[in-house]
């Protein structure tokens, strides 16, 4: 296991990335304010609510009146901000912390948000299009997280990464093959998984949206591949 820690690639085009610190604070505060910190019965509630679920989303069948507080289409967007679990939380913004902020600075503030809305919406769509009929309800930023790798693996393959390897070892890799290799996990696991707990098919489905929409989303000044590098 790799965890990314620090990439060496600063801003070159926006001061501050809050857009990308917004989204990271915005899922901390609701997964410790109403998630419970990850209470099984708070995160249960939030995600019939919130939660993407299939047969919901295509008016298959309806939520409890007391579960209904926002309309159907709105839960591939508001899946992306409820997670299962402390672990699920940090994996998903720590991707986040470390490569959101140069797809931001790619993108610009408000084009990145709706990028990452965009790949949000993508992956939920992806899982919930997989199979009409289910009722587990889909939760985390997974989806929109694997949209922004995609994008951060475009525009800067070349650029170094530190990360801990195994949890222990510290490697300075070349996001090419650190992402790489994570793109190919994602894929694999998506193909052999089965009727695995993990969404495996929202994380193609984000990264498919993240590599097709960083090519219109993108400055047109900000070339693909670091093409801009000696």
């Amino acid at each position: 296991m790799f965890i990314p820690l620090h990439d060496h690639n600063r801003l070159e085009h926006v001061p501050f990335p809050y857009v990308n610190l917004t989204i990271i604070a915005l899922n901390v505060v609701i997964f410790f304010l109403f998630q419970g910190a990850g209470e099984t019965e708070a995160v249960g509630a939030s995600s019939l609510s919130y939660g993407l679920i299939p047969v919901v989303l295509f008016d298959i069948r309806d939520l409890a009146p007391h579960l209904q507080v926002l309309p159907d289409w709105m839960s591939l967007i508001t899946y992306a901000f409820l997670h299962g679990g402390f672990m699920h939380l940090i994996g998903n913004m720590l991707f986040l912390w470390v490569f959101g902020d140069n797809v931001e600075d790619a993108m610009g503030h408000v084009r990145y948000l709706i990028f990452y809305l965009l790949c949000a919406a993508a992956g939920g769509y992806a899982y919930a299009i997989l199979d009409v009929n289910s009722e587990v309800p889909l939760i985390g930023a997974s989806g929109a997280v694997s949209g922004v790798v995609a994008a951060y693996l475009m525009l800067h393959p070349r650029v170094k990464v530190w990360v801990l390897a195994f949890g222990r070892i510290p490697l300075r890799l070349s996001a090419q093959w650190l992402l790489g290799a994570w793109v190919l996990y994602q894929v694999v696991n998506a193909v052999i998984s089965g009727d695995s707990q993990v969404a495996w098919i929202a994380h193609l489905g984000g990264l498919a949206a993240g590599a097709i929409l960083v090519i219109f989303f993108r400055r047109k000044d900000v070339p693909l591949f670091d093409r801009n590098l000696s």
